[in-house]
């Protein structure tokens, strides 16, 4: 902790837009300090230690865009790592001075609001207390890990573990019986891992996912430097595709191309690897239903190509689609559907076979038992929300954010929320977040918390707060931007339909990352309007 305990802003999280907040803040003389819950810088990266966790983004752009930061870093894969992922925060950390102003292993848990003094009162799970005039709660969108309550859970004698709170010292997965549950993101790197060193690996899969090829490379000197001379570029092009990558969608409707020139330009996509085939297609894919089953077809063919088993192949890669294409954020996969030609892994549909109770031995469907040494739990988060919600942090009227929330999010821009003053998020609700690529949106929205900033302190405000009138302006806009897509047609993190009892909506503005720079401009333009300054 620091020695002082009275700051300008502290910020809550070591990921990338913590990371990027306390470095801006302090060159633009805030006095600052961040929490961060775990070991080390990285956020994420932190407590995904899970074997083969790994990011889904090109290192190119999954890095910070500053050039005394990526001039003297060297990446050795196109998709790097954890264990990558988090040498590269250390070399960040270093780089910048950040530890001296970083509490490490401190968890924010308990926020109050001073209105006399207009600071919040903060306290860690240390018992440590301070005070800052504003808070900037950085926690990400998968900072709350979801695990369903199974009967006779507690009885299980093996390993069980959710993938976001593995041990940080590791489980050797060698001649286990493993059993995966889920098959998100996480889910599929680990059976990937597991299948080729367990005794026996069963997937349980509830709804099948559309994922895509990687494209995993090894980069040598030859490629980082080469990457290097076109770093400049590449930065300049996130702020104006879509997702904040280095490429956008094509400007030709799927419908208007010819069914020959529409495969040639799939076949392209998908040789290209990562996500290229979700964010880089038509740009229509996700609002004409008929373009949107043209590339269905296209992934389904590509992966049942893999499945020597024809009902293995039914169930991973069905004939009519779960949902439309590609409204879940695909996952990459190396040789995940491989894995179902090995001798030593199956997959069970609990569509088919539910889950009935755990037992000491292992799990209990309505079709048989199984027996395991391991069990995993890749059951997601409670996205973009759950990280906020999560802290004891209340209004000046005593309700808690999950409270004020519990109808709906409500924030005016993605960046604050009424009753909640001088209180700012970073990549959480209502913002670009989980459609765009993290560094992208830590930088480009991180550039906005910062503007607000400036503006209050030059203007010498003491406290702002958001007006409801604005917040229900820009929930409006999302609601009618996402209903002209076909993402609320999935039960998807996105629509915050994967946790029991929680309201399905939008969780995330689905315009685009240069449509949402515009919004916040035309605000800036007019003194921050929605924002009530004093």
């Amino acid at each position: 902790m620091a020695e002082s305990n009275e700051f300008d802003v502290v910020i809550v999280g070591a990921g990338f837009s913590g990371v990027y907040q306390l470095i801006r803040l302090r060159e633009e003389g805030f006095k600052v300090h961040l929490l961060e819950a775990s070991g080390g810088l990285g956020g994420i990266w932190q407590w995904n230690c899970y074997p083969g966790a790994r990011v889904d983004t090109h290192c190119e752009i999954y890095q910070f865009s500053r050039k005394e930061l990526w001039a003297g870093w060297r990446w050795t894969e196109r998709f790097p790592g954890w264990s990558e992922m988090r040498a590269y925060f250390d070399y960040v950390g270093k780089k910048m001075d950040l530890l001296k102003d970083v509490s490490l292993n401190c968890r924010l848990s308990k926020a109050r609001y001073n209105e006399n003094t207009d600071n919040w009162e903060l306290e860690v799970d240390t018992g440590s207390k301070m005070s800052a005039k504003f808070i900037v709660i950085c926690t990400g969108f998968a900072s709350k890990p979801y695990i369903p309550k199974l009967d006779g859970m507690e009885l299980f004698e093996g390993d069980a573990h959710h993938t976001a709170l593995w041990p940080q010292d590791g489980l050797d997965l060698k001649e286990k019986r493993v059993a995966v549950i889920g098959t998100g993101a996480s889910g599929i790197q680990v059976a990937q891992e597991a299948a080729l060193v367990s005794k026996h690996l069963t997937v349980f899969q509830r709804t099948p996912n559309m994922y895509l090829p990687m494209g995993q490379k090894d980069y040598g000197p030859k490629e980082n430097e080469r990457m290097k001379e076109e770093l400049p570029g590449r930065f300049k092009r996130r702020g104006e595709c879509f997702g904040g990558f280095d490429f956008d969608f094509i400007p030709t409707s799927g419908a208007d191309v010819s069914d020959v020139e529409r495969e040639e330009t799939y076949e392209k996509l998908w040789q290209a690897g990562g996500f290229n085939f979700w964010l880089g297609t038509y740009h229509d894919v996700f609002t004409d239903e008929k373009v949107n089953r043209t590339a269905y077809e296209f992934w389904k063919k590509k992966t049942r190509e893999r499945i020597k088993d024809k009902d293995l192949a039914q169930k991973l890669a069905p004939s009519e689609p779960p949902h439309p294409y590609a409204v879940k954020r695909p996952s990459l996969e190396q040789w995940y559907f491989d894995i179902f030609n090995y001798e030593n892994t199956e997959l069970v549909s609990l569509r088919d076979e539910p889950i009935v109770k755990m037992t000491k031995s292992g799990i209990v469907t309505s079709e048989r038992e199984y027996e395991f040494d391991m069990v995993v739990f890749a059951t997601g988060f409670d996205a973009v929300t759950g990280g906020l919600t999560n802290i004891d942090i209340t209004d000046t009227d005593g309700n808690t954010l999950g409270e004020r929330w519990s109808d709906g999010v409500r924030t005016h821009l993605g960046l604050a929320t009424s009753k909640f003053p001088n209180m700012l998020m970073g990549y959480g609700p209502q913002a670009p977040t989980g459609f765009c690529n993290g560094p992208s949106s830590a930088e480009y929205q991180g550039e906005c918390i910062i503007e607000l900033l400036l503006y209050i302190r030059d203007k010498k405000f003491s406290r702002f707060e958001t007006e409801e009138s604005f917040e229900n302006i820009w929930r409006e806009k999302i609601v009618e931007i996402a209903d002209q897509t076909l993402f609320p047609k999935a039960d998807s993190w996105y629509m915050g339909a994967n946790i029991p009892g929680k309201k399905k909506e939008m969780l995330m503005y689905p315009g685009g990352l240069p449509k949402y720079l515009e919004e916040f401009r035309q605000c800036a333009a007019h003194q921050f309007e929605g924002f009530k300054c004093s």
